[in-house]
């Protein structure tokens, strides 16, 4: 087979895929040309251009909607890996300072944020006064997109992930603690099972928390009617068990801040006690590990832990009649 030499004018630039990248997560010619700060006949010359120099269709165009073609989705698989190799390339040279200085990209799920940051945020500031930090606040996969992309540097969240690309660094095991009425049948001191989850309606969040998967694969599936419901926020969950409508799974690591209402009362499982791994995610194509591990080692000394332990904010001892 004879090999054709490639024109220069063929050759792919780093320009173009932004555009694709951003298309391809808002599947929205005006969203993404509003993200790429740019007119939407701006931002459509480029996505032909970029069909153009690739030879093939990446976009099917219909009447309000917007699709990606086979070829296209491939195309913006690898532009988003692309794009944050080319952050982290940058990053070399921005980030050869001390260890935790310059400007931190950090994304924290929502099960997680509420109840460490109040802590953490402070001790970091104290430790490192020229680290500025930028936050994200938001479910797994949207904070997956974003890491992989390189719009953020390092994700606090629950392990493991699906994503290869990932590195990772367990900090703490937190585990499910069985919220209930307060005037519940079982005694306080008493350690639960699954069959006494089981026998109660369950109270979950929303759709795309993990803490809500973990807490179904614990539990057992639920009749789907009740699958789509959910509430936003784990306080919301402690309103609804405080009022009687259920029972539900709290993280230990949200106790001290949840824990104010005399209306719920906690109790412990049966060991192997449900629970979930709690750590740091960062593109293991980043050049500042040095800066994770260093906060993975802060946030545990914040939270009085050691890596690889359970959290142990709440103390139930079983009684002798369990």
């Amino acid at each position: 087979m004879e090999l054709q030499a490639i024109r220069p004018s063929t050759l792919l630039t780093l320009r173009q895929l932004p555009y694709l990248d951003a298309l391809a997560r808002h599947g929205s010619f005006g969203r993404a040309a509003e993200e790429c700060a740019v007119s939407q006949p701006a931002f459509s010359m480029q996505i032909r251009e970029l069909e153009h120099e690739l030879g093939a269709e990446l976009v099917t165009r219909r009447q309000g909607v917007t699709l990606l073609t086979e070829a296209g989705a491939e195309i913006a698989r690898r532009a988003c890996s692309i794009l944050g190799a080319t952050r982290d390339l940058a990053d070399c040279v921005r980030h050869s300072g001390p260890v935790l200085s310059g400007t931190l990209r950090l994304g924290v799920i929502p099960t997680l944020a509420p109840y460490v940051l109040p802590l953490l945020l402070p001790e970091l500031h104290r430790r490192q006064p020229d680290l500025h930090l930028d936050l994200l606040e938001t479910q797994t996969k949207t904070l997956q997109n974003e890491l992989a992309q390189g719009t953020l540097d390092v994700l606090l969240l629950a392990l493991p992930l699906e994503k290869a690309e990932f590195e990772t660094m367990v900090l703490f095991s937190d585990r499910f603690l069985l919220a209930v009425p307060a005037d519940d049948p079982l005694p306080e001191r008493a350690r639960v099972s699954k069959g006494d989850v089981d026998a109660r309606e369950l109270v979950l969040l929303e759709e795309g928390h993990y803490l809500r998967d973990q807490a179904l694969i614990y539990c057992g599936e639920r009749d789907p009617v009740h699958d789509r419901l959910g509430a936003t926020s784990l306080a919301t969950v402690l309103q609804m068990v405080a009022n009687g409508y259920g029972v539900t799974l709290l993280p230990e690591v949200a106790v001290d801040v949840e824990m104010r209402d005399e209306r719920v009362k906690l109790l412990r499982f049966v060991e192997p006690q449900p629970g979930r791994s709690i750590g740091l995610a960062w593109r293991s194509t980043s050049p500042r590990k040095t800066d994770f591990l260093e906060l993975g080692q802060i946030l545990l000394k914040t939270l009085k832990c050691s890596r690889g332990t359970s959290l142990n904010l709440f103390s139930a001892e079983p009684s002798r009649t369990s």
